[in-house]
């Protein structure tokens, strides 16, 4: 066996930057970091026996106190709040993770900002802190592929982000706005390592990643190597098991940025050591060969319960229905008897029953026993091992569940059949199945859309097909997506030839955006475009109608070549304006609410759909400066019709006009009551003093 080491590998400039900064604040005293400082919990413990305690959140700390920013970075409020209560910072902010943020900021002044990558990871939640509000991370192409329009769209990458995921998102983004601007903000030394890593991962048997499990860049480093060979993510060299090593010839090394040089080189130690006992074994074996064989034998059995893959097949062609030989790898046949808790049992025909523990039954993980097997079922089962402390044979269905998969398996791949398994496992990214193997679907590869909760879907039965099959490595990807996008294809098509312009059909919300409703007519969606839900202007599509809801539209236009269909929901309605001459003609008196109102006037809306106008010159009998010192959105007024227009869809109102007239009105009443008062003269006023007077001489 021989050991590889990548030539790129462990402490980036950023993170040994970091450290550096720590230890030298770590000698004044009193100070913390806002979480670790870096992904590496051996790492953390050493910067704690130096002073450097870690914090959760900044109100943890005292006043006065220093704060030791880690290399991925924080949001911009963790600088004011420490400032405003005279906290001392030492930025070890990474300067690739300060030219993210700086760009963020900036791009968020003119642009909807998309930053690729893990969202709760603290460098991608430091970077959306300086972008603001108008930005939001995207992890998959998939969630890409669910991103509304935005005029202007900037694209930054997690500077640990793996570089094709990154172009494929970017890609994508281009559909989603008429201008894209692309930040590559990937770190250089994380691009480095995972190119370095890969390469020795293809010359190698076995790959061995250091690093702490809650890093990104070691995850990806761990993901690279993965899809090429097998791959073990550790942490010390404690956890090297030597089984792994048995049959590589040759085993590579690497590590993630935050991996320091002396638990690199502790399993490297390790790695040697393991090495020379196989290679002293490897020579034993070949000067004394003979001395490597053992005779089966009941009482060495249990000495020998690791069965390869070869002795598997042998075994499996060699199983007669008869008195089972009972040895480490046989394959037996029996009935269940018994079922616990925890354990089935099996008469296998042999001295003892047979017991099969939870774990070896199936490939997957099992929520109840009864679920898989029932007392009377026939199996078959594989010895692991002879006998038991309690005189059992313990047996494993799983071990030969998988071997008469791997055929229907293979074929069923070669096919690109359709089969059917039903979910007993959620795990992160995606959920498990059991077909013999164990077979893992991708979030991504669950439904056509974008999937939040996947627990809804343990113990439910998915249609799938498989899209990566390796027995060796025990590998099966399965996706239930390709199915469902297959059939959605073939029915866009036939919707697409059967539907017409003024078509009416029903179909359900999907989702919703802030320029309309895209909805499912069966296999297509079409979209329902804000302008056309109704005649009044909608600022808020959800006003109008909800995801699920069921809605009945009608076809507007069919673009059969790109694939896209329009639809209208007023269209199905009378055009309120067909009715308005009759309903408000000239010098009518009309009661209506303000809607909105411009600096010209205000418009108050009458019913659905239609708008008056009141200029600002009819809105009072005195001169207005301002529409809002006469009227407030939401005020219900009273005005006069001066003006209907139902072809021009205008109508003009006067409040002055109304005004005008009471006062007009009001002049008439009090002139009317000086009509009805006895008209006197000045010379009845004379006679009548005049008479008065004689009165008063008699």
């Amino acid at each position: 066996m021989r050991i590889k080491r990548a030539e790129k590998a462990g402490f980036c400039f950023g993170v040994k930057r970091a450290i550096e900064m720590a230890e030298k604040a770590a000698q004044t005293g009193n100070t913390a970091s806002l979480g670790p400082l870096i992904h590496n919990q051996q790492v953390v413990d050493y910067l704690a026996s130096k002073g450097i305690k870690q914090i959760g959140a900044i109100q943890d700390l005292a006043d006065g106190q220093q704060l030791v920013i880690r290399s991925h970075g924080v949001p911009p409020e963790i600088y004011a709040e420490a400032k405003a209560r005279n906290i001392g910072i030492i930025d070890a902010t990474c300067p690739f993770v300060q030219k993210a943020q700086r760009l963020a900021a900036e791009a968020a002044k003119d642009s909807y900002v998309v930053v690729v990558g893990d969202r709760s990871h603290p460098e991608v939640i430091g970077i959306l802190g300086w972008a603001g509000e108008n930005s939001r991370a995207v992890e998959t192409l998939e969630e890409a592929r669910e991103l509304p329009y935005y005029p202007r769209i900037a694209v930054l990458a997690q500077t640990t982000q793996p570089k094709s995921n990154f172009s494929a998102i970017a890609e994508e983004l281009k559909k989603h706005t008429d201008q894209l601007i692309v930040h590559n903000t990937i770190c250089s030394a994380t691009e480095e390592r995972q190119a370095s890593a890969a390469k020795l991962a293809e010359d190698v048997d076995l790959m061995i990643v250091v690093g702490g499990r809650s890093s990104s860049n070691t995850r990806k480093l761990w993901a690279i190597c993965a899809e090429k060979t097998k791959t073990y993510l550790i942490e010390t060299a404690n956890e090297l098991q030597e089984i792994w090593f048995e049959d590589a010839k040759s085993v590579g090394l690497t590590a993630g940025a935050s991996t320091p040089d002396w638990i690199i080189e502790e399993v490297y130690k390790k790695m040697s050591e393991i090495m020379e006992k196989t290679n002293e074994a490897l020579d034993i074996a070949q000067a004394e060969p003979e001395k490597n064989v053992v005779e089966p034998k009941e009482e060495t059995v249990e000495e020998n319960t690791a069965v390869n893959n070869e002795d598997e097949e042998r075994t499996m062609e060699s199983f007669e229905n008869e008195l089972p030989k009972i040895y480490g790898g046989a394959i037996v046949k029996g009935t269940v008897v018994k079922i616990t808790e925890e354990e089935v049992f099996v008469d296998i025909g042999w001295k003892s029953e047979g017991v099969i523990p939870i774990d070896e039954l199936t490939a997957t993980k099992v929520l109840d026993i009864n679920d898989v097997v029932k007392v009377g079922d026939t199996l078959r089962a594989m010895v692991t091992k002879v006998e038991n402390n309690e005189g059992y044979t313990v047996l494993s269905r799983k071990r030969v569940a998988e071997y008469e998969a791997k055929e229907r398996l293979a074929k069923a791949a070669e096919n690109k059949e359709e089969i059917q398994g039903k979910v007993t496992e959620v795990v992160k990214g995606g959920l498990v199945v059991d077909l013999g193997m164990r077979g893992f679907i991708p979030a991504s590869q669950i439904e056509l859309g974008f999937v939040e909760d996947l627990n809804k879907y343990i113990g439910k039965t998915l249609r799938l097909r498989i899209i990566e099959f390796d027995p060796n490595k025990k590998k099966l990807v399965l996706s239930q997506k390709a199915i469902l996008a297959e059939e959605q294809i073939a029915k866009r098509e036939q919707l697409l030839q059967s539907l017409k312009e003024g078509d009416v059909v029903k179909g359900i919300v999907r989702r919703l955006t802030n320029f309309g409703a895209f909805v499912d007519l069966g296999g297509i969606d079409g979209l329902l475009h804000v302008s056309d839900m109704a005649f009044s202007r909608v600022n808020n599509p959800a006003d109008l109608v909800k995801v699920d809801d069921e809605v009945e539209v009608q076809v507007l236009s069919v673009d059969r070549e790109k694939g896209r269909i329009s639809l209208g929901l007023k269209q199905l309605r009378e055009d309120p304006w067909a009715r308005v001459g009759e309903k408000y003609p000239l010098n009518s008196i009309v009661q209506g609410r303000v809607v909105r109102i411009a600096p010209f006037g205000a418009f108050v809306q009458l019913e659905d759909g239609v708008d008056a106008l009141v200029h600002i010159s009819q809105l009072s009998d005195r001169r207005v400066a301002k529409v809002e010192d006469v009227v407030q959105v939401g005020e219900i007024i009273s005005a006069k019709v001066i003006e209907c227009k139902p072809e021009e869809k205008r109508i003009s109102l006067s409040i002055k006009e109304l005004i005008l007239d009471s006062l007009k009105a009001i002049d008439q009443e009090l002139l009317a009551n000086q009509e009805q008062t006895p008209e006197v003269t000045i010379g009845d006023a004379v006679g009548d003093i005049a008479k008065s007077n004689e009165s008063s001489e008699e």
